[in-house]
């Protein structure tokens, strides 16, 4: 019977809530008007001390209140007030109500001086100090009206702790923890009942913030957890390193109580902290670096108002470089991808997150458009049309093959995907004076080990000598794995540590650099806008991370132990896969940018192989006959540094068979490439 009258009042304070929420601005119109309508009246009784004879003043005051109202409405719609959404109003707005009515106050002076003479019998009647009063009164109300139920709201809330919330403490009374209180208290739907902040900050120690009691330091969360009896605990430090997160975490997984996270500032649209933003904790999190600052207004002004294309949009790298450059609100974007399914979901997700714009107010333009093109690179027709309809101003190239061990064991998909598909783009970039072309490229292209590494440093190239030729700004970034996309080694660990293990890793020793998604795309904007005609530029990538370390860290916040629980089995590096990322080709000269986490390698496009048109069109030509020794080998001679295996066959390597008197050999081809060029 008492769980039954719960779950009513429940649903009861729900639609009471839901209702106040759907309040919009057509609705605080009319009450603005009903205010303003009586406000000249009330001043009136205020400024006689109610000894007035309403019949003597009723003409007069009907006219000022006429006038009155008419300024102010013309006055608060040009100003956009009837624009904003006040279900999140603040102090902010507050100032800029008063502002208005204070500008009001003025501009009723003005007109009213000016109309003196016509009116002298009317100003006559009224006392001079009405204008001030009736200002003062009318912004009173307009401000406790759209306040008052936000307070209702609150009451509300507070009342409504009878039904069952998990009892959750906060571990961050910055501001990023007490806006996330502030909304668990403003919807109690989401199931949390905020009891206690965690900080280290000990001039917060025993202070109340939005009536939740601030406990102490890190070191007292397992008190905490036990005396207050609480069921969830969430991190809600976006700003700090992964460093001390890992410590809190070690710390909170000894109460064996479910801990989660707010994202950190990297990944956040909007910077908006909502409760629905709370998620479980990702070895990003562990990872997670001293936040970048770039320069948002540069790379605003350089991407406002143009039409920028996105290569490989549907993938990690592309759909983040979306998600960012419509922060920046261009005037088109251009989706290109390969995979339906991921270009579409992208796709969906942009014109959401426009309309959150629109609804936010915070859309400078009037329309922002997306436009999807499911493409293959390769097809230099498929991408005429695309350029030809939408006139880019701007490319971020991302579509590219990276999974090292597969295009081993497909060589002619390396080449024709990373370095054709570049290819063509650049031949269209040049057709239509495209000047800005930025290509996302990879660590694994500096002293390659394997086709896939090898491939990007000849796409590298290619954009080099594009911007040689046409002296546009055409740049290429490269930086190492990134965390959480589709090709790292994180989701395959996940995958393992789901059935059971063992979690299988190549080499004990194996390293590598690691960013997170947004870190890198933020830092690759950022490139776009400093970068100069053919430089690479390079992602300070910080420290190597062990993949092992990787590997436990993961199976620890599955809840897990090492070797116990889940084992760890080393198997043997791969097909093409080094031990250690190297960051520095032999004969590049690399020097500091004014951002301290970019490289620029300034003689870049000096480290081009003489004819490599020629040799690139013979790779092309040789790649459609899938022979992986002779691509090996065509590469060898373009890529400085790149030493491959060839494939063994009948005990004999099948690049042996490559006969100088046979006019098909690779000495030959190369050979004839001068004559070709001549």
């Amino acid at each position: 019977m008492l769980l039954s009258w719960k779950k009513q009042m429940e649903r009861i304070i729900n639609q009471l809530l839901s209702k106040l929420s759907k309040l919009r601005n057509r609705h605080w119109l009319i009450l603005d008007i009903v205010i303003f309508a009586i406000t000249p009246f009330l001043s009136l009784l205020l400024t006689y001390n109610h000894q007035v004879q309403l019949q003597e003043y009723s003409v007069y005051l009907g006219m000022i209140t006429a006038l009155f109202l008419a300024i102010k409405l013309m006055l608060f719609w040009r100003c956009g007030f009837y624009k904003r959404y006040w279900h999140y109003a603040s102090i902010e707005e507050i100032m800029y109500i008063v502002i208005l009515f204070s500008a009001t106050v003025i501009i009723e002076t003005i007109i009213l001086s000016f109309l003196a003479k016509p009116l002298n019998s009317i100003l006559d009647k009224l006392p001079g100090s009405l204008l001030i009063i009736e200002g003062l009164i009318s912004c009173s109300l307009v401000i406790l009206l759209r306040f008052s139920w936000r307070l209702l709201e609150r009451i509300i809330i507070r009342q409504s702790n009878f039904h069952d919330k998990e009892r959750a403490l906060i571990i961050g009374a910055g501001s990023a923890g007490i806006t996330l209180v502030e909304d668990m208290q403003r919807n109690p739907r989401f199931g949390f009942k905020p009891v206690g902040f965690i900080d280290d900050d000990r001039r917060k120690l025993h202070i109340h913030i939005r009536g939740i009691p601030v406990l102490g330091d890190r070191y007292k969360i397992p008190e905490v957890v036990e005396s207050l009896k609480i069921n969830k605990i969430i991190i809600s430090m976006p700003s700090v390193s992964g460093k001390e997160i890992k410590e809190i975490v070690n710390i909170c997984q000894g109460t064996g109580i479910k801990t989660s996270t707010l994202p950190g500032l990297q990944e956040m649209i909007n910077d908006q902290i909502k409760v629905h933003s709370i998620r479980d904790i990702r070895i990003e999190d562990l990872l997670r670096r001293e936040p970048i600052e770039i320069d948002i207004d540069k790379v605003s002004r350089f991407l406002e108002n143009k039409t920028v294309l996105i290569t490989g949009s549907g993938g990690s790298i592309g759909s983040e470089l979306c998600r960012q450059i419509l922060q920046c609100q261009p005037k088109n974007i251009i989706l290109v991808g390969h995979g339906e399914n991921s270009v579409f979901n992208i796709q969906q997700e942009l014109e959401q997150l426009i309309k959150n714009l629109h609804e936010s107010h915070k859309l400078r333009r009037n329309k922002l458009n997306i436009s999807a093109f499911i493409a293959d690179i390769r097809v230099y027709s498929r991408l005429e049309q695309i350029f030809d309809k939408c006139q880019p101003d701007i490319i971020f190239h991302a579509a590219a093959h990276k999974h090292v061990p597969l295009m081993e064991l497909n060589p002619t998909e390396a080449i024709t995907n990373n370095v054709r598909g570049t290819k063509n783009l650049l031949a269209i970039a040049i057709k239509y004076n495209i000047k800005h072309f930025v290509m996302i490229s990879t660590d694994k292209a500096v002293n390659p080990t394997n086709i896939m590494g090898a491939s990007k440093r000849v796409a590298e190239m290619l954009v080099l000598q594009a911007a040689k030729d046409t002296g546009n700004n055409y740049v290429a970034v490269r930086f190492g794995n990134v965390l959480g996309s589709r090709g790292s080694v994180v989701p395959t660990f996940k995958k393992q540590i789901e059935v059971g293990g063992p979690i299988t890793v190549t080499h004990p020793d194996i390293t590598r650099y690691f960013m997170t998604i947004p870190e890198a795309v933020q830092l690759v904007l950022q490139a776009s806008v400093m970068g100069h005609s053919g430089e690479i530029l390079m992602l300070n990538m910080g420290k190597p991370v062990k993949i092992v370390d990787l590997a436990k860290e993961l199976i620890r916040l599955s809840g897990y132990e090492v070797n116990k629980d889940i084992e760890i089995v080393f198997t043997k590096l791969r097909p093409g896969e080094k031990l250690f990322e190297e960051l520095f080709v032999e004969g590049e000269e690399y020097e500091k940018t004014e951002h301290e986490k970019l490289l620029i390698v300034k003689n870049a496009s000096q480290v081009i192989p003489e004819n490599l048109g020629a040799k690139v069109e013979i790779l092309l030509r040789v790649a459609g006959k899938n022979d992986a020794n002779l691509i090996k080998f065509l590469l060898e001679q373009l890529v400085l540094g790149y030493k491959p295996e060839y494939l063994v066959s009948n005990n004999l390597l099948e690049v042996n068979k490559f006969d100088n008197h046979t006019s098909n050999t690779p000495v030959n081809i190369l050979g004839n490439i001068e004559s070709q060029s001549a």
